[in-house]
């Protein structure tokens, strides 16, 4: 099956005719076209009446080759139809609002490392085809230019790299976009794990009822969630990647747990001990969320400094225990 990509954009191309944005004017004209595809020189897409030999499926949505070979396309606004079955071969799909969307596919069987995954209805959503590109290597998928033919066969080799990383930290104030990131790192994969080490709101605390709801609106739906402080056990026992938000909230119920507030430090120390240990031989990827805290005022309390100190030895133990490491500031990445 050869499958020509004549536009790659979503229905108003990227740049967007007239648009002033940051992304769209960072762009030639006609960077990139409407989302346009045919199959074998003769198939255009929605797949409807084919020649003999070819199958269509899932609403219009899934082609199959006289040779086996499988497409699916799931172009911007349109979700997996429930028809959808089997293994594909190519994926053509709309990331960027929906990326834990490939998770569910991964998650189902339908899509696997030898699937090339290719986004399409690419647009201003993003800022830039480098932060595209940035995204999609996490992802496991690739994006091509406007006139890309794709020779599929079946069972052939993905083209997309590798897409986890061992361990990954993340950097950053409050509201700085660092928990977002940590969940658009691992928005692709078939099966996660949050560990959330905050609190549950208390009584008439709605403010932080509303983060935490936000919190889990924003994760994919088919993810686990485990609310534990726990850390050492769930690395040590993890059989898919972990997202832990956040390390500071883990510091804080450590010094509560010890009352270490005002008496004696000595076992949150070993409690961060532990946890190091733990994250250096972590059996799956992991990407946690903490917060840094060498760039405020120094605390007026000596608990404050010493809560302040502690989760700056921490982070900096564990960046040193990384792959990756990086500062999020508003919602920009700086790479350390």
């Amino acid at each position: 099956m050869k499958v020509l990509l004549t536009g790659t954009a979503s229905a108003t191309g990227w740049p967007e005719p007239g648009c002033r944005c940051a992304s769209c004017t960072a762009l030639p004209p006609a960077h990139r076209h409407p989302f346009a595809l045919s199959v074998d020189g003769a198939i255009p897409f929605p797949f409807a009446a084919t020649p003999d030999g070819y199958r269509t499926g899932a609403g219009g949505l899934e082609l199959t080759a006289p040779d086996g070979s499988r497409l699916l396309c799931l172009p911007p606004g349109r979700a997996l139809p429930a028809a959808a079955s089997g293994r594909y071969d190519l994926l053509l799909l709309d990331l960027l609002d929906h990326p834990q969307q490939l998770g569910r596919l991964r998650q189902a069987g339908l899509v696997d490392e030898s699937t090339t995954v290719v986004a399409i209805g690419l647009d201003h959503r993003i800022r830039s085809e480098e932060e595209l590109a940035r995204r999609l290597r996490l992802w496991g998928a690739i994006a091509v230019p406007d006139g890309t033919e794709l020779d599929v066969v079946p069972g052939g080799a993905g083209r997309a790299p590798a897409r986890t990383v061992g361990r990954a930290l993340l950097l950053g104030g409050s509201r700085s976009g660092k928990s977002a990131e940590a969940e658009l790192r691992l928005a692709a994969e078939p099966h996660v794990t949050y560990v959330a080490t905050g609190p549950a709101a208390g009584p008439g605390d709605g403010e932080w009822a509303a983060r935490v709801r936000t919190h889990r609106e924003r994760r994919p739906a088919h993810w686990d969630t485990a609310e534990t402080t726990d850390l050492v056990t769930a690395i040590g026992t993890a059989t898919g990647p972990l997202l832990i938000d956040g390390l500071g909230t883990w510091l804080a119920a450590v010094f509560d747990e010890h009352g270490a507030w005002e008496g004696d430090r000595a076992p949150v120390a070993a409690r961060c001990d532990e946890l190091v240990a733990a994250w250096r031989q972590a059996p799956r990827p992991i990407v946690a969320v903490s917060d840094e805290v060498g760039m405020g005022v120094v605390p007026a309390t000596p608990s404050g400094r010493a809560f302040r100190d502690a989760l700056g030895r921490l982070n900096e133990r564990l960046a040193a225990e990384s792959e990756y490491v990086a500062l999020v500031v508003a919602g920009r990445l700086v790479e350390l």
